[in-house]
């Protein structure tokens, strides 16, 4: 089994300064973790999809599409989307949200979960630090 956790951000300023970050368990074991620097004009939304897309991409390369997999997200509006509860309204993610319904696709068992941000530390830190760095370089 699998389990991602996934988180997004837009710092100081929603839009603002953007970037994300997931971390991979397979049978309880990290396998993955990453985290990322967007753009300079992202909205929070946009950050959480792209880390739940650069999380399938990595799945995907490392061959686990077949595998159950559960992806934990503290972003109701990400999880409730992707289980159909929401609609997409307009609004900077429209176009990562296209692409993440592209990726979900490819992995025929596939659930979300909502999680509480204290449950979600690992991601929500990777994705701070691709801020601070990109802070860094500035």
């Amino acid at each position: 089994m699998i389990v991602v956790y996934i988180d997004g951000l837009a710092e100081p300023t929603n839009p603002g300064i953007g970037s994300y970050g997931y971390v991979i368990y397979h049978d309880g074991i990290k396998v993955k973790e990453d985290g990322k620097f967007i753009g300079e004009y992202v909205s929070n939304n946009m950050a959480e999809y792209s880390a739940l897309c650069e999380a399938l991409k990595t799945l995907l390369e490392m061959g686990l599409q077949h595998e159950p997999v559960t992806v934990r997200s503290d972003s109701k509006l990400l999880v409730n989307q992707m289980l159909g509860k929401w609609r997409i309204r307009e609004g900077l993610y429209v176009e990562k949200y296209k692409e993440a319904v592209k990726l979900v696709a490819k992995f025929p068992k596939i659930n979300f979960e909502w999680i509480p941000r204290e449950q979600n530390k690992e991601a929500d830190s990777l994705s701070r630090k691709a801020y601070m760095e990109y802070q860094k370089q500035k």
